[in-house]
């Protein structure tokens, strides 16, 4: 890593005699956007052939969150936008303009709608993974949000602009090289994310079955409660008598500036998980820091907007303060806080926060009504038994997740260097065999 921030000044800005500039338009077979199928979203299918939507197209990773499906006959009137394997598309209108990605191909066939171009290399000449980096570079990010927002409305780029979008590049074989380099780095970030999703769903599982399935206890003597029959000797609690602290957090407007501690926010949160390198700063006093630093066991609730109920659990953090739209619960013991942490993923915890939550506009919902949740709490014994287990599958997740993180931060360093030439591809090769 250090040889990439101590690159020697006299091999900036190096490009390589056999790189050359040009158009889109004379790289590629195919640019073009889709339609939304007759009927919109009412046409929608459980299953069937993708239509993938700008929503779906995020940088660096395609996503299926809200993917919708069509049938034949629509999938037939968008033959001329099918997404065949390795196209690249990128996002064309609205404020996720320019986000550009590839679609894994057990999501195929496909096709795209109105605000989504497809864009197909012709492959003698460009690697489409060389081009999907190239346009996820600052420099030509910056350009196509330049020149969407060139119209009198709403962000979008159209068909000639993309034909006409120039981008430089080295001999094809060349191409190949940077692109799986980069391509390396993202492949292991992706299983990192899969393997976290398998610890998540292995811990839920060990949670529902020991303490909503009862499943060790079953042949045991079993008494009624608020949320029904418990094994005996267990007790059902309000959060707030199980808590040790609640707090909201902190009013402060965050920093592009590399100063003061991490600010975590609302949109950091989400899916459980946070990117520390995306968390932007905050100036904040050195009381501010010391009430609001986040420390670990600490359990966040999202608790206003469309996010209201979003939840974290903490167990690494740089130095960081939370934003006043979270709330913070902490606990007397680490066991409680990632017992807690289970619950707050459970689908009885989302179904509390979705009939407890106010407001139509901004619902939301306050740290005194997520006191009322029932907890059914199993003797101390067994909760330390559970953390023995679920804190595996936690400590594995962390440890994922700051991997992620330095690939990110190497992947994000080197791409600019090997798209513009200045790093060459033995030079990232032997980064690349130093961090995996």
């Amino acid at each position: 890593m250090n040889f990439l921030y101590n690159y020697n000044n006299h091999n900036e800005n190096r490009m390589s005699e056999n790189w050359k500039t040009y158009k889109l338009g004379d790289l590629t077979t195919k640019i073009g956007s889709g339609a939304t199928p007759r009927g919109g979203k009412e046409a929608y299918l459980e299953s069937g052939i993708s239509l993938i939507r700008s929503q779906n197209v995020l940088d660096f990773s395609f996503s299926v969150d809200g993917l919708a499906f069509i049938d034949d006959a629509q999938a037939k009137a968008l033959n001329n936008v099918t997404i065949e394997s390795r196209d690249v598309l990128l996002n064309i209108t609205g404020d996720s303009v320019a986000r550009v990605c590839q679609v894994p191909d057990k999501w195929l066939p496909a096709r795209v709608n109105q605000h989504v171009a497809i864009i197909r290399a012709n492959k003698d000449l460009l690697c489409p993974e060389f081009l999907l980096y190239s346009l996820l570079t600052k420099a030509n990010k910056n350009t196509l949000l330049t020149l969407a927002s060139a119209g009198a409305t709403r962000n979008a780029l159209t068909k000639q602009m993309i034909e006409d979008f120039e981008i430089s590049i080295p001999g094809i074989e060349e191409q190949r090289s940077i692109a799986s380099i980069l391509s390396a780095i993202d492949d292991k970030i992706e299983l990192n994310l899969q393997m976290n999703k398998t610890l998540e769903e292995m811990a839920m599982t060990l949670y529902k079955h020991w303490f909503v399935d009862f499943g060790p206890f079953k042949d045991g003597e079993f008494v009624d409660s608020e949320l029904g029959m418990i094994p005996k000797g267990w007790e059902v609690k309000r959060l707030s008598e199980f808590w040790d602290n609640s707090q909201y957090g902190y009013t402060q407007s965050s920093s592009l500036e590399s100063i003061g501690p991490k600010f975590l926010r609302i949109t950091d949160i989400q899916g459980g998980a946070v990117d520390w390198n995306n968390v932007p700063y905050c100036i904040a006093n050195n009381n501010d820091i010391k009430k609001y630093k986040i420390i670990k066991g600490d359990l966040f609730v999202a608790r206003t907007g469309n996010s209201t109920g979003e939840n974290l659990y903490v167990l690494n953090a740089p130095e960081a303060v939370f934003a006043s739209y979270l709330i913070r619960f902490q606990f007397d013991a680490l066991y409680k806080s990632c017992f807690v942490a289970k619950i707050f993923r459970s689908k009885r915890f989302s179904d509390y926060i979705n009939g407890a939550k106010v407001g139509s506009a901004q619902p939301g919902i306050s740290a005194s009504t997520l006191g009322e949740f029932l907890l059914i709490i199993p003797p101390t014994n067994l909760l330390k038994e559970f953390f023995s287990h679920a804190n595996n599958y936690d400590e594995q997740k962390e440890t994922n997740l700051m991997e992620n993180q330095t690939l990110t931060t190497l992947r994000d360093t080197l791409l600019p260097k090997l798209i513009s030439g200045e790093v060459r591809v033995k030079e990232a090769e032997k980064i690349l065999e130093e961090t995996l």
